[in-house]
């Protein structure tokens, strides 16, 4: 446990120190999307019968939360390449579980600080969403799945540029294609299935759900309650492969 904590807040001296900072980088990119996709495009534009603004603020949400769970990997990266730190952790007495723990909180952490910037931006534009439990769930779980992909690719990928070519190629299309702007229901059947088995179009359909103060949908619950398992699973032995 105490390796846990020790690995978890050296992430959370990282936020605080840098908080400004990412507060602000935090907010441009949904704001960008929300003036944009929302106030422009879809001004007087209904989607399932509400407006289209109420509909994109959850998928700007779970973008956001995938992006920064994923974002983790560049820390981790830097840490282990540039400054060393991941062969300290090798040299304590932490365990693979404690140490990917600790990481993985420390993305889940980042994605919840980036969905209370775009929340407090979508008060001020007066839109109103339905933030209970299941809705921070939602959050909490595809940000979790995100950040371990993310913990697990900075230990198997060797240079930023291969970092970068895994977030070019899987992770920004996912932004655009895992439910967030657009229904994936109104896509051909062909085009519909390989994007519903993407992570974040469950966490779209989830986060969207709950925001509505629909019942949540089980089926996606399920779904990335496993996803999340097997995410830990290779992030532990990517780590313990890392350590080798």
């Amino acid at each position: 446990m105490r390796g846990f904590l020790a690995v978890y807040l050296r992430e959370l001296l990282i936020i605080w120190h840098r908080l400004p900072r990412m507060l602000l980088s935090f907010s441009v990119s949904p704001t960008l999307y929300l003036v944009a996709f929302g106030f422009g495009l879809g001004k007087d534009l209904t989607v399932e019968g509400r407006p289209y603004l109420e509909f994109l603020v959850p998928g700007v949400v779970a973008a956001a939360s995938m992006m920064q769970g994923f974002g983790i990997n560049v820390e981790i990266n830097v840490a282990r390449f540039y400054l060393r730190i991941f062969e300290e952790f090798q040299a304590a007495p932490i365990s693979n579980w404690a140490y990917v723990l600790g990481e993985i909180l420390g993305g889940v952490t980042r994605a919840l600080l980036s969905t209370l910037v775009i929340l407090a931006i979508t008060a001020l534009a007066g839109v109103k969403l339905h933030l209970g439990p299941a809705f921070f769930l939602g959050v909490f779980l595809n940000a979790f799945v995100f950040a371990s992909l993310g913990v697990a690719s900075a230990m198997l990928i060797r240079s930023h540029a291969d970092q970068a070519l895994v977030t070019n190629f899987i992770i920004t299309p996912m932004v655009f294609l895992g439910g967030t702007f657009f229904p994936v229901e109104g896509l051909p059947a062909w085009a519909r299935l390989p994007l519903k088995l993407l992570p974040l179009t469950h966490a779209s359909h989830l986060i969207r759900n709950a925001a509505y103060g629909n019942p949540v949908p089980l089926t996606s619950l399920y779904i990335l309650l496993i996803i999340a398992g097997l995410g830990f699973f290779l992030a532990y032995h990517s780590v313990d492969r890392a350590r080798d």
